[in-house]
């Protein structure tokens, strides 16, 4: 018993060195000169330059209008993650809620057409969605990089098959209490489904916060600019003898990697709750 246990946590401790080691070698690395890291690659020592890059990024104006830093793109990433989070909770739940609890024709077919939305990447209907946003003038906007995808296959899934797990006679007591339709998904469903939207608020924080593809085609207003954008705008100053500021391209990747990951701290318990109880 005991071997097994130990060779468990050796496996977990391989896969968490696997994990951490590149994000230890970016923060060494950001540590150093740009000129440095050109010529030497990853280092394996803290250099002189101490935090002087994350300061640079997060209080500096740059870009080519020389008025965006990275405490803008911070605040951008976070309405974006924010937005498609909430958002996606939002229309995800009403959609179940719909399919579930309305008795009306198709409602299984309709499910599954939705369901089916999940073959239909962004990347497939990219073009026919921004054609529709840049004609209702939602181009340079947080309108325009959340409303278009805030719909999500995903968490209507989870949402349906939780709430097909709560008890029918859950649903007959409200009804004879006089509940009606808003006052039950608001009143019941809703502080039922604490741990379910916690963990789906997660998933798509994440995935919010993650996006590139979308707003490089939406936003070409640098105010608007992601951090994950900021990465790109950075290596794209290959200008002359001019090297890209790798120490700062380091210095973003650790900020931009901290939010998801303390989201994740935070809602670490809610998440796995969610996850378990969605298959009750």
């Amino acid at each position: 018993m005991k071997k097994v246990k130990l060779t468990d946590h050796l496996v977990l401790l391989t896969g968490v060195f696997f994990m951490v080691t590149p994000v230890i070698l970016a923060f060494i690395t950001s540590t150093h000169d740009a000129v440095t890291i050109y010529r030497q690659g990853l280092q394996f020592t803290f250099g002189d330059q101490g935090l002087d890059a994350y300061e640079t990024v997060l209080f500096r104006a740059g870009g080519f209008t020389k008025e965006v830093n990275g405490l803008v793109m911070l605040k951008n990433s976070l309405i974006l993650g924010l937005g498609f989070a909430i958002g996606k909770i939002v229309v995800s739940m009403l959609a179940a809620y719909a399919i579930v609890y309305f008795r009306f024709p198709m409602a299984t077919l309709c499910f599954w057409v939705i369901f089916t939305t999940l073959l239909l990447p962004l990347e497939v209907r990219i073009l026919p969605s921004y054609e529709i946003v840049q004609k209702l003038g939602m181009v340079n906007t947080y309108s325009g990089l959340i409303i278009p995808l805030i719909a999500s296959a995903t968490g209507t899934f989870f949402f349906r098959q939780f709430f097909m797990s709560i008890p029918d006679e859950l649903t007959e007591a409200a009804r004879i209490d006089g509940a009606g339709p808003w006052k039950f998904f608001i009143d019941i469903l809703v502080p039922l489904s604490k741990t379910m939207m916690a963990a789906i608020f997660i998933i798509m924080f994440v995935y919010g916060w993650n996006q590139y593809l979308w707003p490089t085609l939406i936003t070409t207003d640098e105010s608007f600019f992601t951090l994950v954008r900021g990465i790109k705008q950075i290596l794209q100053v290959w200008v002359g003898a001019q090297i890209p500021d790798y120490d700062q391209i380091m210095a973003m990747a650790i900020l931009a990697m901290l939010p998801p990951v303390i989201i994740v701290v935070i809602f670490q318990s809610w998440f796995v709750k969610g996850l378990v109880e969605s298959d009750k």
